[in-house]
């Protein structure tokens, strides 16, 4: 079996960061493990209140991970403190890590700030330049490129300057009201669209980094670049499409939607 390391914030409501991860890297069977970055008291309508891990137990988390069981595809998320991704960046080169894909957490789907300015600056020196894919939103992108996206031709701008100037392909995720759900693939093979169609479903919670962690499963999994983005959105759109409600604001997505087999249970009684 493949594995991943999830670098992120557990969330306690489960649709994002950390739970969302496992589920999403079990549901394309591959095994996963975790770094905890941080806690976080979040549930669908926002975050509380969020416990940072120290720099030196997060190393601790990675030291342990990378000597037994070695990760053939590595995800970070929400990483706010510049101490944390100095030492993430650190231990990945020291590890030789492979396939990193890097989502740059910033702000939360209910809107939450993530991550300090500092904390920015520190991910452009250190983390971005080691990945070999980061998945900007909209909002992400226009911070990491200083430039602002309003057009499918500013998507491909924005994403030539953050290939140019960190080195690392980049997934721009669209939306935003700017098109309907079409991500742009810059790498240096140029850039390529993947067409989406928006799903007319409010609960989004936890959408990016189940997107990063499908892709990096995928990559774990042996497949390139491209069809590892491609098998990733077919896997978002219809975990949205399973049209999941539950919480009070943007709930969750079903990670499982596409699993069956003999432990899984119906309404009817168990799946044969």
């Amino acid at each position: 079996m493949k594995t991943a390391l999830t670098i992120a914030g557990s969330d306690s409501s489960g649709g994002a960061g950390i739970q969302a991860d496992i589920k999403t890297m079990l549901a394309h069977h591959v095994y996963a493990m975790s770094a905890i970055t941080a806690l976080t008291a979040q549930n669908t309508t926002g975050v509380s209140d969020i416990m940072e891990s120290s720099p030196e137990f997060l190393k601790e988390q990675l030291d342990c991970i990378f000597t037994d069981i070695y990760p053939d595809a590595v995800k970070t998320g929400m990483v706010s403190s510049s101490g944390l991704i100095k030492v993430i960046a650190e231990r990945l080169i020291f590890y030789k890590a492979k396939n990193i894909v890097v989502d740059p957490v910033m702000v939360a789907t209910s809107g939450s700030r993530l991550i300090t300015e500092e904390a920015i600056e520190t991910l452009k020196e250190h983390l971005l330049p080691i990945a070999t894919v980061i998945t900007p939103n909209i909002p992400e992108a226009e911070v990491l490129s200083g430039m602002k996206i309003e057009s499918t031709q500013d998507m491909i701008n924005a994403s030539k300057k953050i290939f140019e100037t960190f080195g690392c392909a980049v997934l721009c995720k669209g939306g935003h009201s700017l098109n309907d759900a079409n991500d742009l693939l810059y790498s240096d093979k140029g850039y390529v669209w993947f067409n989406g169609k928006r799903i007319n479903n409010p609960n989004t919670h936890g959408t990016g980094c189940t997107l990063s962690s499908a892709i990096a499963s995928n990559l774990a999994r042996g497949y390139g670049l491209q069809d590892a983005v491609r098998y990733a959105k077919n896997y978002i759109s219809g975990a949205l499409g399973a049209m999941l409600d539950l919480g009070k604001g943007s709930g969750p997505m079903d990670h499982g939607f596409a699993i069956k087999g003999d432990y899984t249970f119906c309404d009817t009684g168990i799946v044969m």
